[in-house]
């Protein structure tokens, strides 16, 4: 028997940025034990560069990355929702664990600006993956 893999979806406005950052700190430490996927309400056309860069100082490479739209597919396939201030146009489906960060949009900012959101992603993150998998070490 194969052990349950929880699915965590990322929902900020453009899934340029927060989303983003989280989805792939989440793919990186939680090394497949975990499904990380990540949307926007209203998706941008690229992945923010600074967002790009500040990833790539930690050595998570997102340049392939692109913005998806929010669908109730998603949503409705993932166990935990994480949402990123896009407010009420996340649709809510009962027995889903719903959590929303406060987090500084990085939209316009830059790098120096972004270092501080994606340190404080990867925090909840790690917190996150802990919380999920509670027998799993998440490596520094």
């Amino acid at each position: 028997m194969s052990a349950r893999v929880p699915s965590v979806l990322f929902v900020c406005v453009h899934n340029a940025g927060r989303s983003q950052m989280a989805a792939a700190f989440l793919a990186n430490l939680g090394r497949g034990r975990v499904q990380a996927r990540s949307a926007g309400s209203a998706p941008a056309d690229q992945v923010n560069p600074a967002v790009v860069e500040a990833m790539k100082e930690v050595g998570i490479d997102i340049s392939a990355e692109l913005p998806k739209v929010l669908t109730t597919e998603a949503v409705q396939a993932s166990e935990v929702v994480v949402t990123m201030g896009c407010g009420d146009a996340c649709p809510i489906f009962p027995g889903k664990r719903y959590e929303d960060w406060k987090l500084d949009d990085p939209a316009g900012q830059g790098i120096g600006a972004v270092r501080p959101i994606r340190d404080e992603i990867e925090t909840r993150v790690r917190a996150l993956i802990r919380e999920l998998l509670p027998d799993a070490e998440v490596s520094a």
